[in-house]
């Protein structure tokens, strides 16, 4: 039976064995890093760190995007779902705090079947899905039992912006549709003793230059719909990473008093479970380093 993939909303429905979708992902995983990360939110870092797995290509398309080259560039090795495994194996031989699979989406069935066969030999890591939140709920349900974690993205809460920036139609409506699916599949926030999270969910929200009264937008529904059930990551760290003719907020980094009001809007309506990012994330030293050879 011929598999047609319809993992995420652009819903291509092409046999990637044959033919290519939007994200431009074959059948094969395909990764540009595997490495402790000490960059995410205290809680995942810790003083270990965090054992990312970069995947490459991505169904999201931003033009802004930091990790242009795995989603654009597509750089990255392939390996198989044996070799993923092992890897993931090795980052908690390192210590890692939890497996942290990052733009994961175009790769679901072939993740599971590597995880579940990791935990076979010997994984017990908590599992953290760190996406876009470019989502379907169907594939989210595919991960219930699987992901212990989940840190999605909330862009955008106009969907012109979605348009705009991301080629993606509706990134408010299918966002906040997956969001709500991970909430009911983890529960709030559970911690161990060193105050590594261990199981919950970590909304993430950029700002972005010239998008100050989306941004709290975002920050009241996230509050207003899910309270203290969430933690939300409120981030400053936009990097221009090209110039744009016709999108000239998008040259610059966010000014620090935007972030500031950003922040303090936060603080008035009342969230107290965030994150907040200081001092020089704004640099491209920032990016992880991504390779064409992960594996030697």
């Amino acid at each position: 039976m011929t598999w047609k993939c319809n993992l995420c909303p652009r819903k291509c429905n092409v046999d990637r064995k044959k033919q290519l979708g939007v994200c431009g992902a074959p059948t094969t995983l395909k990764i540009a890093r595997a490495a402790l990360h000490f960059w995410e939110e205290p809680c995942l870092s810790g003083e270990k760190g965090s054992g990312t797995i970069f995947f490459s290509f991505c169904p999201l398309q931003c033009i802004f995007c930091q990790n242009y080259q795995l989603s654009h560039d597509h750089l990255g090795q392939e390996i198989t779902v044996s070799q993923f495994a092992d890897i993931c194996l090795d980052l908690q031989k390192q210590g890692a705090n939890n497996i942290n699979l990052v733009t994961p989406t175009h790769y679901v069935p072939w993740i599971i079947e590597g995880i579940t066969l990791a935990k076979e030999r010997g994984l017990h890591l908590p599992i953290v899905y760190n996406t876009s939140s470019y989502e379907s709920v169907e594939t989210i349900q595919m991960l219930n039992g699987i992901v212990d974690i989940y840190l999605p993205d909330l862009k955008y809460f106009d969907n012109q912006y979605g348009i705009l920036y991301s080629h993606a139609p509706n990134y408010f409506s299918y966002a906040t549709a997956a969001i709500q699916e991970m909430i009911k599949q983890v529960g709030e926030p559970i911690f161990n003793e060193q105050g590594i999270l261990q199981r919950g969910v970590i909304v993430r929200h950029l700002c972005m230059p010239g998008l100050k009264e989306d941004s709290k937008k975002i920050l009241n529904y996230l509050y207003t719909t899910y309270h203290n059930q969430i933690y939300i990551s409120i981030m400053n760290q936009y990097t221009p990473v090209r110039t744009f003719k016709r999108f000239s907020n998008l040259n610059h980094p966010l000014s620090e008093n935007d972030y500031d009001e950003i922040i303090n809007y936060a603080l008035d309506i009342g969230i107290t479970q965030a994150y907040q990012q200081e001092g020089e994330t704004q640099l491209e030293s920032f990016i992880p380093e991504f390779k064409n050879k992960v594996i030697e």
